[in-house]
C-alpha cells in the first residue's frame, strides 16, 4: 500500500491532521498566514526531532538540500531559519500542547494491558517526577533556576504501563515539585508513586479523599506515632517493617488527620534502608516496595528523551519557543509509540526511532521496516555505526 512512498510520508499517515487543525483554529494559529502555516511548521520541527537535527538552521539546510523531494515527503515547502524561528516565537504554543495532550489520550489506551515488573494488579500506576534542563539566565531571563542560574522543569506523570506520559507541565526552575500535585486531578483507584519532594500532606490528603493511592519516600524528620505493627513479614525479601501510623505535628495532623502506612525496606544492592509512606492498606508490604522500585522507569524515560530526542539544545530563547520545542519532542515520542502498537512491532520505541531517523528518505514500507527482523539486519548495522 505504501510502496513508493518515502518513510517520512508514511509516518504522517499515523498523525491525525484533523485534530491538529482543531487546535490551530482554537488559537487562531494561521491568522494572516499565506504558505507557511502551523501544519508545515509542525512537520518541519517533527522532521528535526526524528532526524536529530541540532538547530533550526540544520533543519532548514537539510530540507533545502532535498527540496525536490519535499512534496513527496508531505512538506509543502522549505523555509529559511528566520521564518521558522519567527513562527516559533509568535504562534501560540498551546496549539502544540493541545495536540500533545490529544496524542497522550490516543496512545495511552493502546498500552493499558502492558505488565509492570514484579507487579500483578489491575490499577493504573503512575510515577511522578520532574527533569531539569539548565539554561543561560542571560538568554532565558524568564526561566530562573537555583543558584542564580536559568532552568526549566518538565514535570511528568508517567503511566508505568508502557512508559507513556499521562500529563506534562513545563515550568521555570524555581517551581517546587510538590506544587504539581495541586494541578493534577487524581483518578480513583490509581496509584501515584513519587519521591520525598512531593510530601505535601494537604495535597496528599486530597488524593486520599479522591479514592486515589500514593506511595512516597518518607522524610526522616517526620513526627509520628505507631498505632499498629505487622510482625508477619519476611525479612529475607528486604522488608524491615510494616506499621500503621498517625502524624503528631500540629500542622501535619490537621492537614492529614487519618492513618498512614509506613513500610521499611532494606535495599541489598545499594545497602540503604528506605521508608515508604502510603495510604494503601490493601497491597502487601512487598508489593508497596516493588511498586516504588518501578518508579525508576521515569528516570529511564527522562534519560531516553534527553539522549534520543533533541531537547538539551533548545531551538529558541522565548518561553513560547521553548514550550513548542518540548511539546514537539514529546509528540514525536508519542507518535513513535503509536506506530509501534499499530504495526504490532516487537522493536522497542528506542529501536524504532533509531531506524526511522536514518530512513526518512527511504521508500521501504513501514510494516516491512519495523516488523521484518531479517530485513532490518542492515539497518541495525547502520545504527551500530552511528552509535559507535
Amino acid at each position: 500500500m505504501n510502496s513508493g512512498k518515502y518513510v517520512f510520508a508514511q509516518i504522517l499517515n499515523f498523525i491525525n491532521r484533523y485534530e491538529f487543525e482543531k487546535s490551530v483554529i482554537k488559537y487562531n494559529g494561521d491568522y494572516r498566514t499565506r504558505d507557511f502555516n502551523c501544519w508545515n511548521q509542525f512537520l518541519q520541527l517533527f522532521f528535526g526531532q526524528l532526524t536529530s537535527r541540532n538547530s533550526l538552521r540544520d533543519i532548514c539546510t537539510c530540507l533545502k538540500a532535498h527540496r525536490n523531494k519535499l512534496y513527496h515527503l508531505g512538506i509543502k515547502q522549505y523555509v529559511n531559519q528566520s521564518t521558522l524561528s519567527r513562527a516559533n516565537e509568535r504562534r501560540d504554543y498551546r496549539i502544540f500542547e493541545d495536540f500533545g495532550f490529544f496524542l497522550i489520550n490516543q496512545v495511552r489506551p493502546k498500552y493499558s494491558d502492558e505488565s509492570i515488573l514484579n507487579i500483578d494488579i489491575d490499577n493504573e500506576v503512575f510515577a511522578l517526577d520532574s527533569t531539569t534542563i539548565s539554561l543561560s539566565l542571560k538568554l532565558f531571563s524568564w526561566a530562573p533556576g537555583k543558584y542564580s542560574r536559568g532552568a526549566i522543569k518538565v514535570h511528568t506523570l508517567l503511566d508505568l504501563r508502557g512508559s507513556i506520559p499521562a500529563f506534562i507541565l513545563i515550568t521555570d526552575g524555581k517551581y517546587h515539585d510538590s506544587n504539581t500535585l495541586d494541578v493534577l486531578i487524581p483518578n480513583p483507584d490509581a496509584i501515584y508513586i513519587m519521591d520525598k519532594a512531593y510530601v505535601d500532606f494537604k495535597a496528599l490528603y486530597r488524593f486520599h479523599v479522591s479514592d486515589a493511592f500514593f506511595i512516597s519516600r518518607s522524610k526522616t524528620s517526620m513526627n509520628y506515632s505507631i498505632v499498629e505493627i505487622n510482625y508477619n513479614i519476611d525479612q529475607s525479601t528486604g522488608l524491615r517493617g510494616d506499621k500503621t501510623i498517625t502524624l503528631n505535628g500540629y500542622k501535619s495532623k490537621k492537614l492529614y488527620p487519618e492513618s498512614l502506612r509506613l513500610v521499611e525496606f532494606y535495599d541489598f544492592e545499594s545497602e540503604i534502608e528506605l521508608s515508604f509512606l502510603t495510604n494503601n492498606f490493601e497491597l502487601t508490604a512487598l508489593e508497596i516496595a516493588n511498586l516504588y522500585r518501578n518508579r525508576w522507569q521515569i528516570e529511564v524515560f527522562f534519560k531516553w528523551i534527553k539522549q534520543n530526542l533533541t531537547i538539551k539544545t533548545l531551538w529558541g530563547h522565548s518561553e513560547n519557543a521553548v514550550n513548542i520545542h518540548i511539546w514537539i519532542a514529546i509528540s514525536t515520542y508519542l507518535i513513535i509509540a503509536k506506530i509501534k502498537k499499530d504495526l504490532k512491532s516487537d522493536l522497542s520505541i528506542y529501536e524504532i526511532i533509531q531506524i526511522l531517523g536514518i530512513s526518512v528518505f527511504d521508500k521501504t514500507p513501514l510494516s516491512e521496516l519495523l516488523t521484518d527482523i531479517q530485513s532490518n539486519q542492515n539497518v541495525n548495522e547502520q545504527i551500530n555505526l552511528f552509535n559507535s
